[in-house]
């Protein structure tokens, strides 16, 4: 059966060509700084025995002490060392090529270690409460500099956003979620709640004002209208100049009338139209004919022409005026976001209570993310692994540490000379 075969993922981010071949020649050195220890030992355990052998002084056992433990201590650590990464010198030795035999085990262990001590909740929250995020993005936040920066990137986003949404999308958005939504709710009843309460607060008096006023200097300044349609109602048998005396008088009626209401705030004409404003309020909230005649309006005013000429207008200048706002740093929009950034920032250092409840919900948010999607995200970890190359993952691996490893084989020489010294000395001074 043919197995899959595995992806060379690179571990390192793209464009590190430069840095990772500098890391390949530092490893390359320390190989070679290491070998140099073993060979050095080599040739001293070497040169040693050849002196012991043409009978020179006692202490040339000493050093030949030394450099055979050193020999062993070199050779057993670039053993352990190798058998990391690969079999040394390719022998299948058991337990070596740990990391390319290991390496699904290894990102299951990654994972759960990353999982169990970073992705926990009270690892997080502790971490979130001493860092005090509020404080700092506060701080950051109040530099004006910052808050344009800021606005800038909205204003990209903003762009970016608008740009690519298509209108007829969006006036399709509109018309479900904002037009349909409206035209099935009635209106009479909202609009008899919000009639009652201007009635209660007395707000509509200065409409009334307005219309009384209106009404009256439209009837001081129209005589000769007032006296043609009196004229023109009189019988065709009675004399022009009684028309003309019943005309006036009946102008001058009008007048007073006009001006009585316009002077008296509590005049029976304005104490009618409180009653039947008051009456018609409550008509639009129980009674059925009045909330249907509502409904009848208000369905010729959506189906008005101009009316939908409007609605469907209104994303296209919406747009228009966005990305006007956006594209221009010095327009309203941007300059308020910009001082409202600066003004949050500055409130985030000097409000305890503001920053509290940021921290709180920057914790809760992170404390949810952790305590619902820790799995998916250590699943990450472990997926990554699995997909790379076990013997590119090897050499990855070796780049990234392998020059600090090679200095266990430098320490094995150097120790593993010092303890053969120490215990054939000890050996010597006891047998």
């Amino acid at each position: 059966m043919e197995q899959p075969t595995s992806t060379a993922v690179p571990l390192g981010p793209p464009g590190a060509l430069e840095r990772e071949e500098a890391k390949r020649r530092g490893l390359r050195r320390m190989k070679l700084v290491a070998l140099s220890f073993l060979l050095g030992a080599t040739v001293l355990f070497l040169l040693a025995s050849w002196a012991q052998s043409e009978g020179w002084p006692a202490w040339v056992n000493y050093v030949r002490a030394a450099a055979e433990a050193g020999m062993v201590g070199a050779l057993a650590d670039w053993f352990a060392v190798t058998a990391l990464f690969r079999h040394p010198l390719g022998l299948k030795i058991p337990h070596t090529a740990i990391i390319p035999n290991k390496k699904a085990v290894l990102g299951s262990s990654l994972g759960d270690f990353v999982g169990t001590n970073f992705l926990a909740e009270p690892v997080v929250r502790d971490k979130l409460r001493r860092v005090e995020t509020s404080r700092r993005v506060g701080e950051w936040l109040a530099r004006p500099d910052n808050a344009e920066r800021v606005t800038a990137e909205l204003a990209t986003v903003v762009r970016g956003a608008v740009t690519v949404l298509r209108d007829e999308d969006v006036q399709a958005v509109m018309e479900q979620a904002v037009v349909k939504r409206v035209l099935d709710q009635q209106w009479g009843p909202p609009l008899g709640k919000l009639l009652q309460q201007v009635l209660a607060d007395g707000a509509h008096h200065r409409l009334v004002d307005l219309v009384v006023d209106r009404a009256y200097e439209w009837v001081r300044d129209n005589h000769e209208a007032v006296l043609r349609v009196v004229s023109d109602r009189a019988p065709s048998w009675s004399p022009r100049f009684v028309d003309t005396m019943l005309a006036d008088k009946v102008y001058g009626e009008v007048l007073s009338f006009a001006w009585a209401v316009k002077t008296d705030v509590n005049h029976p004409l304005r104490l009618a139209v409180d009653r039947f404003l008051v009456e018609f309020a409550g008509d639009l909230q129980k009674d059925p004919e009045t909330i249907a005649r509502a409904e009848a309006v208000k369905q010729q005013l959506v189906e008005h022409p101009e009316v939908r000429n409007v609605i469907d207008s209104a994303w296209t200048t919406a747009k228009k005026m966005l990305l006007a706002a956006a594209e221009d740093p010095s327009s309203e929009l941007r300059r308020r976001v910009a001082t409202g950034l600066a003004e949050l920032g500055a409130r985030l250092q000097s409000d305890p209570a503001l920053s509290a409840k940021v921290d709180g919900w920057v914790e809760g948010s992170a404390a949810y993310v952790v305590r619902h999607y820790s799995s998916e995200i250590t699943t990450i970890i472990t997926e990554t692994v699995e997909r790379w190359d076990a013997e590119e993952t090897s050499r990855k691996i070796e780049l990234q540490v392998g020059r600090d490893l090679q200095f266990i084989r430098i320490n094995g020489t150097v120790v593993g000379a010092l303890a053969g010294l120490v215990i054939y000395t000890v050996a010597q001074v006891l047998f």
